[in-house]
């Protein structure tokens, strides 16, 4: 009679449990992932740990104080105080002494003054001069205005920041009727609009925008409107402006507006241009004003370390599934394979003791 061989399950439980040893750990990792991947601050606290040490921060530093980048070099600063790695104390005032330079009375007056005039900022300042622009509707009537005339004559218009002027047109508005209510959707799309004119708005979040203006204005009417105006009618340009835009449908551009606003509000003008850069998705923004409310100025220096590794986790959720699968299917394949192994070893045995008794069967009958 032909016995089970126990060998070959044997050695498949085996390697088996060596496969466990190796999918399992990693398989619980990436369903702890999965449970904290709408909490960025965590996410970015897990690759921190890994990336983020005394030799990172000084060469980091010392890069951003040779690119004048006094910003980015004091939230590297911050961010090694929280979490307790050493610093050289010479070069922690180098940072200061730079901090305290862009914040002289000088420097910003510089700095408002050109984000005012062009709409482009630099920092902090910049940034306040190119809000206050908009907000009294200098900034949006030249970049309405500009873009719209290009537009209306056939030329090359950016109709990315034609849009978004024509929407701050009517969130200004807005802006004013309540309060302030509406400031931070007017400085996100203020953001919005300098970061596509700098190049440092993500493709993919361009095309994301350029999907939500083909909804909320009237490309048609808006360029009738505007050959019919010019740079040098401003009431023309507002007007024309404000009768495209449909701002009942603006509801998802808006609150993209708002959570490029909170970054800018808790951690700074180039950290909210930054996450423009790294954001794919209006879901991605939301991630990075999550992000910035917790760390605040420190979340520059957490882009620069881990970039879009705090926000692209559900990128990567499908290689995690494929881990926790990859696990469970150790798990059950092996507990599949000791039960195989379990069966063949209890049929072995059976088929002993039964041939053990025959054989002493056999003897009885030859002893008669």
């Amino acid at each position: 009679m032909h016995r089970p061989s126990i060998g070959p399950a044997l050695l498949t439980a085996a390697m088996l449990a060596v496969a466990a040893v190796y999918a399992v750990p990693r398989g619980m990792e990436a369903n702890t992932l999965l449970e904290i991947e709408d909490d960025p601050a965590q996410i970015a606290d897990r690759a921190l740990a890994e990336k983020f040490d005394a030799g990172v921060a000084q060469r980091e530093i010392d890069a951003a104080l040779a690119a004048k980048d006094a910003d980015l070099a004091n939230s590297f600063v911050e961010l090694a105080t929280s979490r307790n790695v050493p610093l050289d104390p010479a070069q922690a005032d180098r940072v200061k002494a730079a901090v305290d330079e862009s914040n002289s009375a000088r420097h910003v007056a510089e700095s408002f003054a050109m984000g005012l005039v062009t709409g482009e900022p630099n920092d902090v300042a910049g940034f306040a001069g190119t809000t206050l622009g908009d907000l009294f509707v200098f900034g949006d009537i030249r970049d309405a205005a500009r873009e719209g005339t290009r537009l209306a004559t056939g030329q090359q218009a950016d109709e990315l920041v034609l849009g978004l002027a024509c929407v701050g047109l009517a969130v200004t508005a807005g802006t004013y009727a309540t309060l302030g209510a509406g400031a931070p959707a007017r400085v996100g799309l203020s953001l919005a609009k300098v970061a596509r004119k700098s190049g440092q708005l993500s493709i993919e979040m361009s095309g994301r925008i350029g999907r939500m203006l083909r909804g909320v204005v009237d490309w048609s009417a808006l360029r009738q409107s505007f050959a019919k105006a010019s740079i040098t009618e401003p009431q023309l340009a507002i007007r024309a402006a404000r009768e495209a835009i449909k701002v009942e449908r603006a509801g998802g551009l808006l609150n993209l507006a708002r959570d490029v606003g909170r970054v800018q509000a808790k951690a700074g003008t180039k950290a909210a241009m930054e996450g423009l850069k790294l954001a794919e998705t209006p879901r991605e923004m939301s991630r990075v004003a999550k992000l910035a409310e917790k760390e605040g100025s420190r979340t520059r220096a957490i882009f620069k370390v881990i970039g879009r590794g705090a926000i692209a986790l559900s990128i990567a959720a499908f290689d995690l599934g494929v881990w926790i699968l990859g696990a469970l299917f150790t798990l059950v394949t092996f507990i599949m394979s000791m039960k195989h192994a379990t069966e063949r070893t209890t049929l072995r045995y059976l088929h002993w003791r039964k041939n053990r008794r025959l054989r002493r069967y056999e003897a009885m009958v030859a002893r008669g």
